[in-house]
C-alpha cells in the first residue's frame, strides 16, 4: 500500500487525540439497530478505533473476544479506559500497527470501523481489507460521517482543514454500493443513519464556534428525516 493513499498522517492524529476526551463508553450508539444481529458474534475487531470506547461497548454487550487495531495507539490510555469503566484489565486486545501492514490468519465474527475509511484515497482497497478479516459467518459494519450535506457546509465554513482530511467521494452511497457489489456478501445495506446532528472537532480554535454549532444541532434534530442533506452518518452492513 503506497503511503499516498493516506490523507492524514501520525501528526494529525496526535493533535486530534490531544484534544479528545476518551474516558466514557457511550450509553447510546448510532448503529443500535444492528446490535441484535451483531451480538450473535463471538469475536470482534475494531479498525482505527483508538482509544477503544466502541470496543469496550461491545465487550459490555457480551462479546468478550475484543481487539482494537490502530497505528496511533497508547496502551496506557486503553487500560485506563478499562479501569474507569470497570472492565477487566486487558479485556481489549491491542494491535498497534498500520492497518495496511497488518497480516493475520485470524478471522473475526464482527469487523467494525467508524470514521476510518474516509481518510484514504482508495476506498475500495480499504473496504476489501475489512472484508478479508471476516470469519465464515462474519458481519461487517462500517460507519462513515456524511459531509455531503449540512454537516459538510458546517465543516467547510468552520473547519476546512478537517474537511480536507476526508475523502468526500467515500461518502457517496452509489459509489459505496458499487464497491460492495464486488464482494460475495449477503444482506447488504448502504444507508443514511442517525438523527440529524452537527459537530465540530474539539480543537482549541473551535471552542467558541462549537457552542453555536451545538445550538444549531438541537434545531436540526427537530427534523428527524434520513437524507443526504441531514443524516450525520452512512452505514455499510453486510455478512458472509
Amino acid at each position: 500500500m503506497k503511503s499516498e493513499n493516506k490523507i492524514t498522517d501520525q501528526a494529525h492524529w496526535e493533535e486530534y487525540w490531544n484534544n479528545f476526551q476518551y474516558d466514557k463508553i457511550p450509553d447510546k450508539v448510532v448503529f443500535k439497530k444492528f446490535m441484535p444481529q451483531l451480538t450473535m458474534g463471538k469475536s470482534f475487531i475494531e479498525i482505527g478505533g483508538f482509544p477503544g470506547q466502541i470496543s469496550a461497548y461491545f465487550y459490555n454487550h457480551g462479546i468478550h473476544d475484543v481487539a482494537l487495531l490502530d497505528f496511533h495507539l497508547n496502551k496506557d490510555i486503553v487500560r485506563n479506559l478499562e479501569r474507569i469503566n470497570n472492565l477487566p484489565q486487558n479485556s481489549i486486545k491491542c494491535i498497534h500497527t498500520d492497518f495496511f501492514n497488518f497480516k493475520s490468519d485470524r478471522k473475526y465474527d464482527i469487523v467494525f470501523s467508524s470514521g476510518f475509511i474516509e481518510h484514504f484515497e482508495d476506498t475500495a482497497d480499504v473496504i476489501s481489507r475489512h472484508v478479508d478479516l471476516l470469519s465464515e459467518n462474519g458481519q461487517l459494519l462500517i460507519l462513515i460521517p456524511n459531509f455531503l450535506g449540512l454537516n459538510g457546509v458546517v465543516q467547510r465554513k468552520c473547519d476546512r482543514p478537517n474537511l480536507e482530511a476526508h475523502n468526500l467521494k467515500s461518502m457517496e452511497i452509489p459509489y459505496l454500493e458499487n464497491i460492495m457489489d464486488r464482494f460475495n456478501l449477503r444482506d447488504l445495506t448502504v444507508e443514511y443513519i442517525g438523527r440529524p446532528m452537527l459537530w465540530l472537532e474539539p480543537k482549541p480554535e473551535n471552542k467558541n464556534k462549537r457552542k453555536w454549532i451545538k445550538m444549531l444541532s438541537y434545531v436540526v434534530k427537530l427534523f428527524p428525516f434520513k437524507s443526504k442533506f441531514l443524516s450525520p452518518f452512512i452505514a455499510i452492513y453486510a455478512r458472509k
